[in-house]
């Protein structure tokens, strides 16, 4: 697979792609990181606003309840009036007397706005029921604040949370009472604590939370089901913000909490409404530069389209010329310097190159002509006729054995000068090599032994010509002839399914792993090692007639000897002829 170049894309699409990458992406990386950083900025700023609004809300809280506590202290600190309540009266107008005389104007102007009512609860059975004085009855034991205000033993006052009122709740016990139980439960303004709650400029909702966890006061009034619930147990959104402060170093609001939930999308809901703009602001810096470009760039590669067409013209030797047109740009003068140089070629060829050509198609025809005339004066059956006449002075004077010899060679002489196909038959290629082995026995004498064995059914088959018998010629030069024993020659050829088998093997000295490799490295490139010509040109026959259908394999250690197998297809449509 070719690797991507630059220089493989069109004009246009390298213009457009320099774009993207210069001016579109990083516009769009700009827009969308000033979107997240603005995001993040009016993000905090909400969260520090809402903080600042939920602290601002909690100090109001903490205003209102201080003067429900001014009040409690003030009572609970008053001697003359702890005294006057748990006093034993003789009769209803002694009682009466007194709170004339004194209770009632202690309890004139204690009211303000954060308070909107307090009553003082005792079981003093000598005191009567009267303005901000009850007694404390059965009933009134039984009702929540009372019940939760059992809970409370510390000498301040307590905030308790009960139908849907929250109120201050302390002993009068500051004096001696004589064993009496003295309440004064203080209500707080609730209108003015869900006013606070309403106006508190927080963009969410608001808990306000027991020192148990549970909500005893909301400013979501679709909400009112989960007052008394956990606060922990109420499921938000996964996009929440949350908010948490707690009342500390307070004794009475010790543990209370204000939670404060807001929904991140109603924060970054104006951001969001950018977020569209900045797609159609990418989209436009996108769609316009990319149609200018190509409205630009169509002037540029339509030119050089039709240059690039008249050049392939001049290959096939259309010297056609490119009409001129009304331009000066760098397109415009390439294409009339293209022009004279078409011009300039088209002479020279007319007036050069034909001329060179015709004188030096002359001198080509002298040479071939001096060829032929060599090539007549060596012809081949001069040598044939030659090895003949020594064959038949060898029989005259009786020497048989050389005129056995010398007949091979004029045989395989023969053989050679008579086949005019590149393919043989494997009986003619065996032939050949028979005469050749006795030729070598007549130089070996009793050190070489050979046998050829071939199954006769594949006698008929055609190879390539003198494809068996390099390897044979290596056998006995490279391997017995330097063989200190009795040399082994062995050739069998068989078929096997649709294959025909050739192994070639001998008891030479064989070769190292190394010179293995080596050979078999030189078989398979072009360079010649100076040796072993004659297996290379067998081999590099077998790749042209048979291409990667056949199989080669040479087997060797040193002194082990040699052992070749080829594995050569017997099908027609890869057989050599065909």
């Amino acid at each position: 697979m070719p690797r991507w170049n630059l220089n493989y894309m069109k004009l246009r699409d390298k213009l457009l792609l320099m774009y993207v990458l210069s001016v579109f992406i990083p516009i769009v990386v700009t827009n969308v990181v000033f979107y997240n950083v603005t995001s993040a900025n009016i993000r905090s700023q909400k969260t520090r606003d809402a903080g600042m609004a939920l602290n601002n809300l909690k100090n109001d809280l903490r205003v209102t309840i201080d003067q429900g506590v001014g009040l409690s202290y003030s009572l609970y600190t008053d001697p003359v009036f702890n005294d006057t309540i748990s006093r034993s009266f003789r009769s209803h107008f002694e009682y009466i007397d007194a709170y004339n005389s004194y209770l009632k104007g202690q309890f004139s102007g204690q009211l303000n706005q954060g308070i909107r009512w307090y009553q003082v609860y005792t079981d003093n059975p000598t005191i009567l029921s009267s303005g901000y004085i009850d007694r404390l009855t059965d009933v009134v034991r039984s009702s929540n604040w009372y019940v939760q205000f059992q809970a409370y033993t510390a000498p301040y006052p307590a905030l308790i949370s009960a139908d849907q009122m929250l109120s201050l709740v302390q002993r009068l016990d500051n004096l001696d009472t004589g064993g009496r139980e003295q309440l004064l439960k203080i209500d707080l303004n609730m209108d003015m604590i869900k006013q606070y709650f309403h106006n508190s400029g927080f963009d969410g909702k608001v808990y306000l939370v027991d020192p148990e966890g549970r909500i005893q006061f909301s400013n979501d009034s679709t909400e009112a089901s989960q007052i008394g619930k956990r606060y922990s147990e109420i499921q938000f959104p996964n996009k929440m913000i949350p908010f948490e402060l707690t009342y500390t170093g307070i004794n009475y609001l010790e543990g209370w909490s204000l939670h404060g939930v807001m929904d991140e999308e109603i924060v970054l809901k104006e951001v969001r409404k950018s977020r569209s703009f900045v797609v159609w602001l990418a989209c436009i810096n996108f769609v316009l530069p990319s149609i200018i470009i190509a409205a630009m760039s169509r002037s540029i590669h339509v030119r050089l389209v039709r240059i690039l067409k008249h050049m392939k013209k001049v290959k096939t030797q259309n010297f056609q010329t490119i009409p001129p047109e009304d331009a000066r740009d760098e397109i415009g003068q390439l294409t009339m310097e293209f022009n004279r140089m078409t011009e300039t070629i088209h002479n020279l060829i007319h007036e050069v190159y034909l001329a060179d050509i015709q004188k030096k198609d002359l001198e080509l025809k002298q040479q071939q002509a001096q060829l032929h005339a060599l090539h007549s004066q060596i012809n081949p059956h001069f040598l044939f006729n030659t090895l003949e006449s020594v064959r038949m002075r060898s029989l005259i004077k009786g020497e048989k054995e050389t005129a056995k010899i010398v007949h091979n060679m004029a045989k395989m002489f023969r053989k050679s000068i008579s086949w005019n196909q590149n393919d043989v038959t494997v009986k003619e290629e065996l032939e050949l090599i028979e005469s050749f082995l006795q030729i070598q026995k007549y130089r070996f004498g009793d050190k070489l032994q050979y046998s050829i064995e071939a199954d006769p059914a594949v006698l008929i088959y055609r190879i390539p010509k003198m494809v068996i018998l390099p390897f044979v010629e290596n056998a006995s030069i490279h391997g017995i002839e330097s063989s200190p024993g009795v040399g082994i020659i062995q050739l069998f050829v068989s078929t096997e399914i649709d294959h025909l088998l050739i192994r070639l093997t001998d008891n030479g000295i064989g070769m190292s792993q190394a010179r293995l490799e080596e050979l078999l490295s030189y078989l398979n490139q072009n360079t010649d090692m100076g040796e072993h010509v004659g297996m290379k040109n067998a081999y590099s026959r077998l790749k042209l007639c048979y291409k990667n259908h056949f199989t080669f394999d040479i087997q060797t250690g040193e002194g082990e000897g040699t052992r070749i197998h080829i594995k050569l297809p017997l099908d027609p449509s890869a057989m050599p002829g065909d």
